[in-house]
């Protein structure tokens, strides 16, 4: 047996003890049946952003990326009484279908969605005064960077900053691959290990994820 496939027997073995997510299920298929990219966040992982909003008696979370709602039903289910989840999507049928989902799983009302180029709402919020608990970022990857500098500016003391994707199915750790999306999730990626404002971690399983805590 390959290393890959260990990797892959480990990753099945973890997923088949939990039962079936019957909310996360219909987001998948949802995203199926509209042609979308089915490229949502790992189940295992899915279950981790819950946890970690609940660790952080989360308030206020922020998600860049909704695509079809399922990272957005897992942070909802973390969230403190009264709690709510900004969600900034690029494209608005992304929005609207994720908006639908979440209203289906029962957290409709908990969750504000803002349409468009993430940079620009990001920048408005500060404007705002918002602050938050918990960010997950998965959208563009050549972002990363940008994203996680916003996320320090918006962050409460001690926030937590989780960014899905950091090994690009394998194209992060090729030093053959060189494009802007990978170069930039390399240097995201250092930023979380070594920024002394952080206090990171990476987590090697499925497609990678960066856990982080803004000191």
């Amino acid at each position: 047996m390959t290393d890959d496939s260990i990797i892959k027997s480990q990753e099945q073995y973890a997923e088949e003890l939990f039962e079936q997510d019957e909310a996360l299920e219909q987001v998948l298929a949802s995203i199926r049946e509209k042609g979308m990219p089915e490229i949502s966040i790992a189940a295992g992982y899915g279950r981790l952003l819950t946890l970690l909003v609940r660790l952080t008696g989360g308030q206020d979370a922020l998600e860049i990326g909704a695509l079809g709602g399922y990272s957005g039903i897992c942070l909802a289910r973390g969230l403190q009484p009264g709690g709510r989840l900004v969600s900034l999507e690029l494209k608005r049928e992304y929005a609207e279908l994720a908006h639908a989902n979440l209203t289906q799983a029962g957290f409709g009302e908990l969750v504000e969605y803002r349409v468009g180029e993430a940079l620009d709402h990001l920048s408005a919020l500060e404007q705002e005064g918002r602050r938050f608990d918990l960010f997950f970022i998965d959208a563009d990857k050549g972002n990363y960077p940008n994203y996680l500098e916003w996320a320090i500016k918006l962050a409460k003391p001690g926030a937590l900053v989780v960014g899905d994707n950091t090994f690009m199915r394998g194209k992060t750790i090729n030093p053959e691959q060189k494009g802007n999306a990978v170069t930039r999730m390399r240097q995201f990626n250092e930023q979380i290990a070594r920024d002394p404002r952080l206090e990171g971690v990476m987590l090697p399983a499925y497609d990678g994820l960066a856990i982080a805590r803004v000191k």
